[in-house]
């Protein structure tokens, strides 16, 4: 891209640029690099309908013996990403789960990607008609078409610089949520439903970071005997999860205390615990400032 055209740009529209480019990438890392499945969903989507997706290793559902499913936390971040600052500022291996996907591999586990903040597509509004009053007037042709001739020019001219003025408004967009994923929550007990709760794997292991965290606290209220049946342990980083706000119930916080850990942002070393004011899982430090989010 030409250097003068990027100073041209706004800084709004650079972000977003930058932002599409690395979530491309990831992608292309994920099924490249990683050897995943891009899996569409809902999975009886229909032609017209918004699609949403996931990624899946090839034994994600049929590995006899252990699934991991990573879980990243809200906003700009999509599948295969933890911190998009810290791909930007770092590098991959520390922004990514490409890292934790490939041990998870090399181990002989199952994987699943889940992609929580993808929950709508965005289209153009549609465009009011509105019918012209001069169609109906009794006014001749020859002026009726000069007063369209200049409306039109007008509207030409405020366009134009309503584009320069406020380039964000040059398209009025609306928002198209997928069906049973339009938040992280829905989100998480779809891919329950349709993908994990059906895979082999004896062991279920789940890697969730910030929102990750309430997202997988949300499912287990929501499929409490299931996620007991099924999940054997629960790696927590920075987890914004309050099992108080969530209502999870007493049974829930118990197996939270035995099953699950937070490792959170703390200057102490690794693995050191750290206090909690909440009634569930072990906090323990995860030796260094965790990014969330960004």
């Amino acid at each position: 891209m030409n250097l003068l055209l990027i100073f041209l740009i706004p800084w709004r529209d650079l972000n977003m640029l930058l932002m599409k480019i690395i979530t491309k990438y990831v992608y292309e890392l994920l099924e490249k690099d990683c050897n995943l499945k891009k899996i569409s969903i809902p999975v009886d989507a229909t032609e017209s309908e918004p699609k949403s997706f996931i990624f899946m290793s090839e034994d994600a559902l049929t590995n006899p013996q252990k699934l991991m499913v990573l879980i990243h936390g809200s906003g700009v971040v999509r599948a295969g990403q933890w911190a998009r600052r810290l791909i930007i500022n770092e590098d991959l291996d520390s922004g990514t789960q490409i890292p934790f996907i490939k041990r998870a591999v090399a181990e002989g586990y199952g994987v699943i990607v889940l992609n929580p903040n993808e929950n709508y597509i965005e289209v153009e509004k549609p465009k009011i008609h509105v019918q012209s009053s001069s169609d109906s007037s009794d006014e001749p042709a020859e002026k009726r078409e000069r007063k369209d001739k200049v409306s039109k020019e007008t509207k030409k001219r405020r366009d134009f610089y309503e584009k320069y003025r406020n380039p964000q408004r040059e398209k009025e967009m609306m928002q198209l949520y997928i069906r049973e994923n339009g938040s992280p929550e829905e989100h998480a007990i779809y891919v329950w439903d349709h993908f994990i709760a059906q895979a082999a794997a004896e062991n279920v292991f789940f890697v969730a970071h910030s929102y990750g965290g309430l997202a997988f606290v949300e499912l287990m209220i929501q499929r409490e005997a299931d996620v007991k049946n099924k999940v054997t342990a629960v790696a927590l980083t920075d987890s914004v999860h309050n099992v108080w706000h969530q209502e999870a119930g007493k049974t829930i916080r118990e197996w939270m205390r035995e099953n699950c850990c937070n490792w959170v942002s703390s200057s102490e070393p690794l693995d050191t615990s750290v206090e909690s004011m909440l009634p569930d899982c072990p906090r323990v430090s995860a030796g260094m400032c965790l990014i969330r989010d960004i």
